[in-house]
């Protein structure tokens, strides 16, 4: 019989996705984008000011960090039973056995490395500007001191711990590192009784009973997750945003409407992201290992792996520095952010091989990122391995060469239309570069000894 990690290997090769127009191996389910004439535009002034200064950040991070991170395996899915290639399990457990197997995990899972400082300064020197923590994934597990339910971390091995409610500090190293704070939250709830309920089987990522014979569970379910809510956005807060995951259950499922005014008053302007549930509570859209074909004209943002999953894994295969600018460059382009996840190992820290890949993106930031952060796009957003990014004012644009990992610069780089007049600047380096213009058409001409990295050009457009 195939193991366990037999069967997540073949799940992953037989899956993939795009990192713009790249593939990259990954699971098989995905959120994608809510069809774009379903955004509203929210009515609350706050909300509308906070979504400008979030759309201006560019760049965040999502930890996924909970019991799947102590095995090292796909989060959450692996206790759900429906027939996937990419939900993997140990085939020498029953179904059962499993899920036994990983509810048990609460007992192993004891980070004592926990360094949620570490996190932060990693994270800023990536040129991170935002942060979502999953505070609960869908299989129920607490990563904050829930007082509705003992399934958490502060409950387990590291209770004895002065910093087990992890969630609490790593909000508040990442608010005193700068950044716009969010929590991550999953609607649905396997381990919830009142969700998944110990009388039926489990057969799907859904409540396992029909409602309308047992309204009395179902109003159960939806007053736990609603307490929980509030508990996370009072106790925890002040956040910036609400990340609500589980699209197969809706807002109104759990009284997002009530939960979103009582945490207003706590947290003015809170973002909401009730993920693909189109309307008024899904402020921004999240396409889930993708990037949308074309600029969007609301706010959105793109969640992507720097490795092959959401949390850790061993050995995993990360990607290339390069491959991450690309795709910041390209969301930017595009008029998106950039939300890049990254697994905290079992013992709480982020990895070296993490922290020295992040380190070269935010070299990069340093050098170039007033292309990125705070930018509009522009009509005509690009060419070939160019793409184009405007200061606030319109006048100032950048175009910015994409290089793959490896990839020699060419000795000229060309594209069409965005024609400059006057001066042109290699932001790296802050000197002039040459360029000429015949049409449409616009080459530069690169100093000889640059490192071979993506490139940026500033210039005032005609």
């Amino acid at each position: 019989m195939r193991t366990f990690r037999t069967w997540m290997a073949a799940g992953l090769m037989g899956c993939a996705a795009t990192l713009g127009v790249r593939a990259q191996d990954v699971q098989g389910f995905v959120h994608e984008q809510s069809d774009a004439s379903g955004y509203v535009w929210p009515e609350d002034r706050q909300v509308r000011e906070k979504l400008a200064e979030w759309q201006d950040q560019k760049f965040g991070v999502l930890f996924h960090w909970g019991l799947y991170s102590v095995p090292g395996i796909v989060e959450s899915w692996s206790i759900c039973s429906e027939d996937e290639e990419w939900i993997p399990r140990d085939t020498t457990m029953s179904y059962d056995e499993y899920k036994r197997w990983y509810w048990g995990l609460k007992d192993r899972f004891n980070p004592t490395g926990f360094a949620p400082e570490q996190w932060a300064a990693v994270m800023k020197d990536a040129g991170m500007r935002y942060m979502i923590f999953t505070t609960k994934h869908h299989d129920g597990f607490c990563m904050y001191d829930s007082k509705y339910t003992d399934f958490s971390i502060a409950r387990g091995p590291f209770r004895t711990n002065a910093r087990r409610d992890v969630a609490r500090h790593v909000f508040d190293a990442f608010r005193e590192a700068g950044f716009m704070v969010g929590a991550y939250f999953s609607k649905p709830d396997w381990h919830c009784p009142w969700y998944w309920h110990p009388y039926f089987a489990t057969p799907t990522r859904r409540h396992n009973y029909k409602k309308e014979r047992h309204p009395d569970w179902w109003q159960r379910y939806q007053t736990f997750t609603e307490n929980q809510l509030l508990e996370l956005t009072a106790g925890y807060g002040p956040f910036d945003i609400l990340w609500l995951d589980g699209g197969w259950v809706t807002g109104e499922d759990v009284h997002l409407d009530n939960v979103l005014a009582r945490a207003r008053q706590t947290s003015p302007g809170l973002i909401s992201v009730d993920r693909t549930i189109r309307g008024r509570n899904e402020n921004y859209q999240t396409p889930e290992r993708s990037i949308p074909d074309r600029q969007l004209s609301y706010p959105w943002e793109s969640c992507l792996t720097l490795s092959n999953d959401w949390g850790w894994t061993p050995n995993a295969p990360y990607k290339a520095p390069e491959r991450v600018i690309a795709a910041l460059v390209e969301v930017t382009a595009k008029g998106g952010c950039l939300l890049l996840g990254v697994g905290p190992t079992p013992e709480g820290t982020i990895e070296q091989p993490v922290v020295e890949r992040l380190h070269r993106v935010g070299e990069w930031l340093r050098q170039n990122g007033e292309a990125i952060y705070a930018t509009r796009p522009t009509p005509h957003y690009h060419d070939g391995h160019v793409w184009f990014t405007a200061n606030k004012d319109g006048r100032t644009l950048y175009a910015i060469y994409t290089v793959e990992e490896g990839e020699a610069l060419p000795a000229e780089i060309g594209w069409t239309k965005n024609l400059p007049k006057g001066k042109m600047y290699l932001l790296q380096t802050g000197k002039r570069v040459k360029y000429a213009v015949d049409g449409e058409r616009v080459t530069v001409s690169l100093p000889q000894g640059l490192r071979s990295e993506s490139l940026v050009f500033r210039f005032e457009a005609e």
